[in-house]
C-alpha cells in the first residue's frame, strides 16, 4: 500500500503514518517529470481548501497515474468539509479512475484568518479525533468501499464554492497578505518546510508566486515573525505527533 499525502502543520502526515504503509510525499512527488504509482491500494491524505483539497494535490492528480485495485482519499479539516468529498470523487473520475473510499476527519484547523488558534487547541480533544481515525484506519484495512454520489446540484454547489470562496482564498501570488516582522533571524527554515518552493531568505524573506496557502511557513517559524494580515492571533499550531523536521522531511 502507498499513502500519498500533503502537510502543513502535520495533521495529514499524522493521519497518513495511522493508516500505515509506504508514506510518500507529494511535494516530493511532483518534482519528478513522471509520476506512476501501482500498488495494491493507493490513497492520499491532505487537508480540505475552501470544500476541496490543495492545489499541488489537485495538480498532482491530472499529473500522475496511478494503478491500483482501492483507491482511498482521507481529507483533515477544521471547520466544515462541504462538499470535499463529492469534489475529490470528481478530481479521481477525471484522472481517469474511480475512487473506492472516500473519508474526513476533524482536526485542529490552521486556517488564521478565520480561527482563533488558542481556541481550536483547547477544543481539539472535543472532536475524537483519535476515534475517528481508528475507524479510518480499521475501514481501510479491510478495504471497505464508502463513495459519495456526486449528481447536478452538487456539481453547482462545487462550482459556486469555487467562484464565491476558493478564488479569493485559494491564490498562489499571497507575496502581499504577509508580515515578516523584526524577530526574524533569517534562519531559513520557512523556506525548508514550504512544499512549493516559494520562499527565499537572503538579506530578507521574499515570497514568490507560487504559494499554496498552507501556512507551514507561519506556523512553524521559530521566532513567530511571519504573520498574516488578516490573522485572528499569532498562536501557533503543528500537531503535538509531528516535528518541525517530519515537516522539513516531507516538503523540502
Amino acid at each position: 500500500m502507498k499513502t500519498c499525502y500533503f502537510t502543513a502543520s502535520g495533521n495529514s502526515l499524522y493521519v497518513a503514518r495511522k493508516i500505515g504503509g509506504e508514506l510518500i510525499s507529494i511535494p516530493q512527488l511532483m518534482k519528478q517529470n513522471d509520476i506512476t504509482l501501482e500498488d495494491d491500494a493507493v490513497g492520499i491524505v491532505c487537508p480540505v481548501y475552501c470544500g476541496e483539497m490543495p492545489m499541488m494535490v489537485r495538480d498532482f492528480l491530472d499529473k500522475s497515474t496511478i494503478r491500483t485495485d482501492y483507491f482511498f482519499f482521507v481529507y483533515t479539516y477544521g471547520m466544515s468539509e462541504t462538499v470535499a468529498k463529492a469534489h475529490a470523487m470528481l478530481a479521481v473520475e477525471h484522472m481517469g479512475n474511480k475512487l473506492d473510499y472516500v473519508s474526513t476527519i476533524k482536526m485542529v484547523d490552521n486556517y488564521l484568518p478565520g480561527f482563533e488558534m488558542k481556541n481550536q487547541i483547547e477544543t481539539a480533544g472535543k472532536k475524537k479525533i483519535e476515534e475517528h481515525l481508528s475507524e479510518i484506519c480499521k475501514d481501510i484495512s479491510e478495504r471497505k468501499i464508502k463513495r459519495v454520489s456526486v449528481g447536478p446540484f452538487k456539481k453547482a454547489e462545487i462550482a459556486i464554492i469555487r467562484s464565491a470562496i476558493g478564488k479569493s482564498i485559494m491564490d498562489r501570488n499571497t507575496a502581499k497578505s504577509y508580515i515578516v516582522n523584526d524577530n526574524c533571524i533569517r534562519c531559513g527554515l520557512c523556506a525548508k518546510v514550504c512544499p512549493a518552493n516559494n520562499i527565499t531568505v537572503k538579506e530578507s524573506v521574499e515570497f514568490s508566486d507560487r504559494c499554496e496557502v498552507c501556512y507551514a511557513c507561519v506556523h512553524s517559524c521559530p521566532k513567530n515573525a511571519i504573520h498574516l494580515k488578516s490573522e485572528k492571533s499569532a498562536e501557533r499550531f503543528r500537531n503535538e505527533h509531528i516535528s518541525v523536521m517530519d515537516i522539513v522531511t516531507a516538503n523540502e
